[in-house]
């Protein structure tokens, strides 16, 4: 089902705002010929169907706020995760914001622009293993995507005040390839993009590990039976302590990838409540 990019960018009763990650214009244009789709996505690895976000060519972020009586000043910008070709956008997205909202933190869901797949939905599903496979394709779409999540972090810190967010707790939580966006932001930012904390759920680590002399904290979980990410995020750890910067890391005997907020009666069901535990104990969360 294809949306338009009124409705993309409407008010609704759900989410507070919808608004524009580059308000002044996409770097290098608005690709032609695709219009943001949703597609509902058969169970694989999740137990129920699930609802996709594909060809988006112009990023927006979904703001999600708190009720003003739980509000306590932190923000988050929520990637979800696809391989750069898809957004997982209910279990990394949606419910994560709300989840968020219910213990006083401000949510805004990133749709960052994606690799294009083909318009209907039968021709997606038989080339999702393909896609879900094809490393160098999401390497190669990885930096669009890494400049849409530093642009968002900017563009939420310039409108704090609008949603009673202090500019000083604003991080970045990412799913698979969103958690490559967000340790992107964790390592290659400026005064007005750099977060407050990182929180890279499942991601993968491609870049060299060069941790900057102000990194902020950063929060790690995967599933040891997710090896290609397990064996990549252990020295991002390492790295991390290292340097003398908060660090933590939760790798659970089972949870597969791409868990999100589903829960499969498995260790890993509890990762959002361990990273909320974090958010107290580095002070984000009171």
């Amino acid at each position: 089902m294809k949306i338009s990019r009124k409705e993309a960018l409407m008010k609704n009763t759900t989410h507070t705002e919808t608004f524009l990650v580059w308000p002044a214009g996409v770097p290098g244009g608005i690709s032609q010929g695709r219009t943001e789709q949703e597609t509902i996505f058969p169970p694989l690895h999740i137990p129920t169907p699930t609802r996709l976000i594909r060809n988006v060519v112009e990023p927006t972020l979904q703001a999600y706020l708190p009720d003003p009586s739980r509000a306590n000043g932190t923000a988050v910008v929520v990637c979800p995760g696809g391989c750069f070709s898809f957004l997982s956008i209910e279990v990394e997205g949606e419910e994560v914001a709300r989840w968020l909202n219910e213990r006083g933190v401000a949510a805004f869901v990133l749709k960052y622009r994606l690799a294009p797949t083909p318009e209907r939905d039968e021709d997606f599903m038989a080339q999702f293993m393909h896609i879900v496979h094809d490393v160098a394709g999401m390497q190669a779409q990885a930096p669009v995507g890494i400049s849409d999540g530093q642009q968002a972090l900017k563009l939420v810190r310039q409108r704090a005040s609008e949603w009673g967010v202090d500019p000083e707790r604003i991080g970045v939580l990412g799913f698979s390839a969103g958690g490559a966006i967000a340790l992107a932001a964790a390592t290659q930012y400026t005064a007005e993009s750099r977060p407050a904390f990182a929180a890279p759920i499942y991601g993968p680590v491609w870049q060299e590990l060069k941790v900057p002399q102000d990194a902020p904290p950063l929060f790690i979980a995967l599933a040891d039976d997710d090896p290609s990410i397990a064996d990549g995020n252990m020295p991002l750890y390492n790295a991390w302590k290292a340097s003398g910067h908060p660090v933590e890391l939760h790798i659970y005997a089972k949870g597969g990838h791409g868990f999100g907020m589903t829960k499969q009666g498995l260790p890993s069901d509890r990762w959002i409540e361990q990273f909320a535990d974090w958010l107290v104990s580095q002070g984000f969360l009171e």
